[in-house]
């Protein structure tokens, strides 16, 4: 997710190429997308497919951690990870709330904010050179939360057990990180234009 952001330096001994085990990991969990949309509609399991959004979010970490782990850092790697991590967010979603099973404006205002803040981005690197921004851990934070409300959602209108602790859990965790996603956003203009200038002067 955008977010809260410093401008990039350029980091020594970056690797130059994609070929690289964290962009591996990448690759796979944007190859799970289908399976989870398959998972959802076409078993159908909702059970299933919270458990298996659940994990996602949990090991959404592990990729850049081996990228720093093993020295396999790469300028591919920093725009793939985010890239797909909002692809992930914006498809969950939709099928989510086609499946009928997440209040339509919580869902709305996720999927709002994430398209803003991804449409800026893009028509700011695109269009006026900006340069790229690193996520910081308050716009982790808030993908942390959101990723483990979504979820939440699904289980709580699911067969599993005890559905009240479920959806009491899926607002416990939604209602903050929807706030401090929406914060984050705000906290991206000045960023973006501290960016653009950067990308100006480079």
């Amino acid at each position: 997710m955008g977010d809260d952001v410093e401008v990039a330096d350029p980091v020594p001994g970056e690797v130059d190429t994609i070929w690289t085990i964290p962009n591996l990991v990448t690759l796979i969990r944007l190859l799970l997308l289908p399976v989870f949309v398959w998972v959802l509609f076409g078993l159908p399991s909702r059970q299933a497919a919270a458990w298996m959004l659940g994990i996602l979010g949990a090991t959404d970490w592990v990729d850049g951690y081996l990228a720093r782990r093993l020295g396999q850092t790469s300028e591919f790697g920093k725009k793939f990870d985010p890239t797909v991590d909002r692809l992930w967010f914006v498809v969950a979603i939709v099928a989510i709330v086609v499946n009928d099973s997440i209040p339509l404006w919580f869902a709305a205002a996720v999927l709002v904010r994430e398209i803003a803040v991804g449409v800026a981005v893009v028509i700011a690197t695109l269009v006026f050179g900006m340069e790229r921004f690193d996520v910081t851990w308050l716009g982790k934070t808030a993908t942390f939360l959101l990723m483990f409300s979504i979820p939440g959602f699904l289980m709580a209108n699911s067969s599993a057990p005890f559905p009240g602790f479920w959806e009491f859990a899926a607002w416990a965790f939604g209602i903050p990180g929807l706030i401090l996603s929406y914060y984050t956003a705000f906290a991206y203009i000045p960023k973006i234009r501290d960016g653009i200038r950067a990308g100006h002067q480079a």
